[in-house]
Parts: structure tokens; sequence; C-alpha cells
């Protein structure tokens, strides 16, 4: 696509952007026509070059989980919170719930992916997330991606407030280099604020994304493997609302575990 072809979205707030794309990115080949809501429920995507599943991503927040419950409302695969480092202590911890819920979640047959809250400011901090990430799930069969979040925080002051996006995009590479090395996929979380005036789309084209948006389509066209798509589904075993997602594939590249 051009450089000079711009595009307006709007965040959650109703507030419109607009941006520039990046014509190094890398862009998804997704019909966004078939896209489709089941109610207010899942998020659908009819077309049968691709193959759809269903999930949800869950921390210490949900509570305790159910996990079977889970299973028999549709979901299969989930990607859990592993860590988190706290946006104005800079402190990084093991989600409190993690062990507990990868565990059950493995037992109840679910497809597994991970991701650690990242608030880091500079390289070593972020190669300290993915070190963490590789020590708390070396017992566990993870098979789906390993995903960075690094995200911004509104509501309050954070040590990450300062940080420029050339640091934020060493940060993301340093911890999917260490991720890749270690044999896992590396993946990046990020809505469309971040992929349209953070992230180099370009500069990070080779890498997965879970892309965020709560809308009935993708507002951005950039390449996106899972989608989280609302914050407020309920699912039976569940006590709380929750984050749900939809994971696309196209049929003819070969299927990991469960497909």
């Amino acid at each position: 696509m051009p450089s000079s072809q711009r595009l307006t979205f709007h965040d959650v707030d109703g507030n419109k952007h607009r941006f520039t794309l990046d014509p190094a990115a890398s862009y998804h080949n997704y019909d966004c026509k078939k896209f489709s809501r089941a109610g207010e429920d899942k998020l659908l995507y009819d077309d049968e070059g691709f193959i759809v599943r269903h999930g949800l991503d869950v921390s210490r927040h949900e509570g305790e989980v159910d996990w079977n419950e889970v299973k028999k409302s549709g979901f299969d695969f989930v990607i859990l919170r592993v860590g988190y480092r706290g946006y104005q202590s800079g402190i990084l911890k093991v989600d409190e719930n993690f062990h507990e819920n990868v565990k059950n979640a493995i037992e109840a047959g679910f497809d597994v992916g991970v991701y650690v809250y990242s608030q880091a400011i500079n390289e070593e901090e972020a190669l300290e997330e993915a070190e963490l990430v590789l020590n708390e799930i070396k017992d566990y069969e993870i098979t789906l991606p390993i995903v960075y979040d690094p995200e911004s925080v509104g509501w309050d002051t954070a040590r990450t407030d300062d940080v420029q996006p050339s640091v934020f995009n060493n940060n993301t590479i340093i911890f999917c280099e260490k991720i890749r090395e270690a044999g896992y996929e590396p993946m990046i979380y990020a809505n469309h604020i971040w992929e349209a005036f953070i992230l180099d789309m370009g500069r990070l084209r080779d890498y997965k994304f879970w892309y965020a948006d709560y809308e009935d389509s993708p507002q951005l066209p950039y390449d996106f493997e899972f989608w989280q798509y609302t914050s407020t589904m309920k699912v039976n075993g569940i006590n709380k609302e929750c984050d749900a997602d939809i994971w696309i594939r196209p049929r003819e590249v070969p299927a990991s575990s469960g497909l």
C-alpha cells in the first residue's frame, strides 16, 4: 500500500484518529464482510478458506475458573497471563493464578498460550520479562504463541509515560527473539492505537500479532492471527466478564495442536 494512504479509526471512547499506513507492514487478507456476531455473543468469521477457533484470555482478575465448564461452552483455546510488571513500581511478578490456571486448562483439553503484561522501560527489563515467562512455563506443554503485551496506562501515571516508540520497538524485538531462541513462537499484542502510532509495523512484520479491537470488523488492515474482540464475554465457569478471542488460520497452512 502507498505510504501516503491515510485511514481513520475510532478508539473505545469514540475519539477519531487518523494515521498513515506503513507500506512495509504485512496486511491481512480477511474479507471484513464475512465477520458477524452471534447475537451479542461470539464473533464469527464465515470463510471456507480459513479455520476459526474460539478462545479466551484470562488472568487472576477473573478469579477461580472452572475450566471444564468453560470447555463445554464451546471454547477450545486460552491465552493465560503468566506475569506482569507494576506500572508504577516496576516490580515483575508471576500472575497469582497462573499455575492453577495452566494446569487445569491443559487438563480440560485446552490449547494454551501465555502472555506477560509489560511495563518495561528498557531492553534489560524486556529480557527479564522473557526470562520470567520461560522459567514459569518450562513444566507445561504450551502449544500456542508466547505473547509480549506492552500497554499504555490511560487511567494513571505510569513509569512508561515518557518512553519513546523506538524503545518500545526495541523492547518488543528483544523479548520476541529471546522467546524464539527458546523454541517457542513469539507474538505481539496490540490495539489500533499501538499499531497506528507506536509500533513500527514494518520492522515487526515477521512476528505474529494478536489484535485488540472491539468493533464487529477490524478497523486496521495490518495482519493478525488472533483477535481480541470483546472484554465483556459471559462464560459458564467464570464468575466475571472476560476477554474473548478468535484464532483465524488459512486452511492450507499446516495446523498445530488441536487442528
